[in-house]
């Protein structure tokens, strides 16, 4: 039985009295009611203590419309509202031993306990502005799908792509990343085609800056999409890389991309001492205001093989050992991050994501700069594939993915899982 204050309109017997419920949930009122006078009390209002028979959970409680004044002469009077009991400790199971609490002076569970208080103390956020949306482009008109690659495709530069980018903006992922699939045609040894400022990404880019000048476009400045020989850099007749060569090609490349709108060029080449003349060549155009995403720990990872089928790219022969970095090597990655830096990057990116948490912190506690992670085409299609198989929820290991590589210090995140994950932050169905 709860017991309610109520303000009289009048007590007097065969008057009508109206009154409204101060309680945490209306009642149900038996008609047997009765006056009281609050004592020792300058202001008396006439109160009515009404007994309840049941508490009613389906409506809204009403106030009585008494002033704070009133209110507070009614809880000094000793007329305290009721509040619902103290709910009853739950019980353990049949069979619990019963033990003394162990003498804890501090419980890391109790910060725990609820959704609410986990979301309160939670350390890493992840959101849309986080995210850097990978898209492969072509000269067709179709999007073909990529089979390494579910849900991937190479977008129409014209038609697919345009559409894709309107449904990232949608769940506030305004930031791409452009991977052409070169004619092979049009492929040479020097891949001069990097640098034609009517190919297919500087118009790509042009295209987008006129439908979406808000747009964040990065670009990808390397030869190997360009060359007949799928390696980043001109290959000498002995297999060799040359290092001083590729950099005059590359720096001919990111300013043709600056020159269409680029936002960042990406060199992901991992030639020596391209970031510098990168930034020479930019500034001298007239382009200060274009920022360098260094591929600052880029690795000869195994991760890659389903980009490399998205864009024909395969070395034709030998691997990318003598100019991307070692898997087993990390104080490697401080050497390039200090040059990278004293070169004039403005973001430093770690490649594969995942598998080298360790060197995206590495990164983090040793720059000021921003970090970025590439959560490569490998890591990508084996969430994928595992979902599809039902081995794991694809949906819950791409958000823990992603927040692991947050967690580990990455600023951005370049994902193909870009517009899934859009969705999911935006809680947009599919």
């Amino acid at each position: 039985m709860a017991s309610v204050m109520l303000n009289s309109v009048n007590c007097n017997a065969g008057r009508a009295v109206k009154f409204d419920y101060l309680a945490l949930k209306p009642l149900k009122v038996h008609q047997n009611f009765h006056c009281v006078r609050p004592h020792s009390v300058k202001i008396a209002p006439r109160m009515l203590r009404i007994r309840a028979a049941e508490m009613q959970h389906d409506e809204p409680i009403k106030k009585t419309g008494m002033s704070d004044e009133e209110c507070e002469a009614a809880v000094v009077a000793g007329d305290i509202p009721e509040a619902p009991p103290v709910p009853p400790k739950p019980a353990a199971p049949a069979g619990t031993p019963a033990v003394s609490s162990l003498p804890l002076s501090r419980r890391p569970r109790r910060n725990r306990r609820s959704p609410a208080q986990r979301a309160a103390f939670q350390e890493t956020t992840l959101s849309p502005a986080n995210l850097v949306y990978p898209l492969f482009i072509h000269e067709g008109e179709e999007d073909t799908p990529i089979g390494a690659m579910p849900g991937c495709y190479r977008l129409g530069w014209r038609h697919g792509l345009v559409e894709e980018v309107a449904k990232a903006r949608d769940v506030g992922v305004n930031s791409i990343v452009l991977f052409p699939k070169v004619p092979d045609a049009l492929k040479t040894s020097t891949g001069d085609e990097a640098y034609n400022e009517n190919g297919i990404v500087p118009r790509t880019i042009r295209l987008l800056k006129d439908k979406y000048p808000d747009l964040v476009i990065y670009t990808d400045v390397a030869l190997d999409p360009y060359s007949s020989d799928g390696h980043d850099g001109i290959v000498r007749e002995d297999g060799v890389i040359m290092n001083d060569e590729t950099v005059h090609q590359l720096c001919k490349q990111a300013v043709a991309q600056a020159r269409a709108g680029a936002d960042v060029v990406s060199p992901s080449d991992m030639m020596d001492g391209r970031v510098g003349a990168i930034r020479t060549a930019l500034d001298a155009e007239g382009f200060q205001h274009v920022s360098i995403m260094s591929y600052t720990a880029k690795y000869a990872s195994s991760f890659y093989g389903p980009f490399r089928e998205a864009l024909d790219s395969n070395p034709r022969f030998g691997d990318k050992k003598t100019y991307q970095m070692n898997p087993a090597n990390y104080r490697e990655a401080l050497v390039e991050t200090r040059e990278d830096e004293s070169e004039g990057a403005d973001i430093l990116l770690v490649k594969p994501g995942l598998p080298y948490l360790d060197i995206i912190r590495l990164l983090r506690d040793n720059s000021p700069l921003p970090i970025a992670a590439y959560q490569v085409s490998g890591e990508y299609s084996m969430i994928k594939a595992g979902g599809v198989m039902k081995m794991i929820d694809e949906e819950k290991v791409m958000m823990e993915s992603l927040t692991c590589l947050r967690r580990a210090g990455a600023d951005i995140i370049l994902t193909y899982f870009a517009l899934q994950a859009g969705r999911c932050l935006s809680g947009e169905k599919r």
